[in-house]
């Protein structure tokens, strides 16, 4: 009878793990589709800011707008690492820090070693494994997810572009998950600063324009040129948080699907073990009668 009660409190566990992790599925399953919609909104608009850079590379002019392009030794490297704040999402931040350290290993092997690479963490996950790691590290946005909004966006950009105009920096990388879909989250590694008009190009299905500036070239790009980095290093933030999202509902699908599994299995056992109780008690109360016959 030990055995039994062991096996319904196993069940009892089971039981309710399950309904824990079917309250998260719906949760996330919620949380994804306003985190859908926003990223599905931002593309358009994004992408149209990255045709009108492409369009734009020629006119360049001056050394403001000239250091977001011109590639120098990357001596000092900055890594934006995107994460999430918490866990249950399977391999979501797992990946993203595998990426992260393939990407020091094998592109900038020389200046880790050196002690040249700074890690910027958005999300407290990749904060934490970084930190235990005893990473250089800019702790000031580990926390943007908390309220993640275009302004909250838009300063770790402003922080990024002004490290690298003052060259405490000569090459910035995104590491984050690009949301295709719930089902599926595509790990990128890929340069931020400086622009690579050739990526741009390959993205880009948009053909040469001409255009007339008013008031003038410099005082348009000036401000355009910023606006598209802190537009793209937002709507990584955006791809990040709908991919987290994403990754949760299915990893809670699969545990409620595995916990079913599992409760099938206990259910089948305690039937037995209680089967088998039944049948040795009515094998002692039968040979107790043949006895007192």
């Amino acid at each position: 009878m030990a055995n039994l009660k062991e096996v319904r409190v196993r069940i009892t566990s089971v039981s309710s793990t399950q309904q824990i992790t079917k309250a998260m599925k719906l949760v996330s399953a919620t949380k994804l589709r306003k985190a859908q919609n926003a990223i599905v909104q931002m593309r358009p608009y994004a992408q149209m800011l990255q045709d009108l850079l492409l369009n734009l590379a020629d006119s360049i002019e001056g050394d403001s707008l000239a250091s977001y392009f011109n590639a120098r030794p990357a001596t000092n490297v900055l890594v934006v690492v995107v994460t999430s704040d918490r866990g249950l999402c399977g391999g979501f931040n797992a990946n993203v820090v595998k990426q992260t350290n393939a990407l020091l290993r094998e592109k900038y092997a020389e200046q880790a070693a050196k002690g040249n690479v700074t890690i910027l963490p958005v999300g407290k996950k990749g904060f934490e494994f970084f930190g235990r790691m005893n990473a250089k590290m800019v702790t000031d946005f580990r926390e943007a997810f908390q309220n993640l909004n275009a302004e909250n966006g838009f300063a770790i950009a402003d922080w990024v572009l002004d490290a690298f105009r003052k060259k405490q920096f000569d090459a910035v990388e995104i590491v984050y998950n690009k949301f295709k879909n719930a089902g599926t989250q595509i790990l990128t590694a890929e340069p931020f600063l400086p622009i690579d008009i050739n990526s741009f190009a390959g993205k880009s299905s948009k053909t040469k324009s001409d255009y007339i500036f008013e008031p003038g070239k410099t005082e348009i790009l000036e401000e355009l040129i910023p606006r598209i980095l802190k537009t793209t290093l937002y709507r990584t933030l955006l791809d990040s948080h709908a991919s987290e999202h994403g990754a949760r509902m299915v990893a809670m699908d699969k545990a409620t699907d595995n916990a079913g599994e599992l409760l099938k299995s206990l259910r089948l056992q305690y039937n037995r073990a209680r089967q088998a109780a039944i049948t040795n008690e009515i094998s002692e109360i039968v040979g107790g009668a043949a006895a007192l016959g």
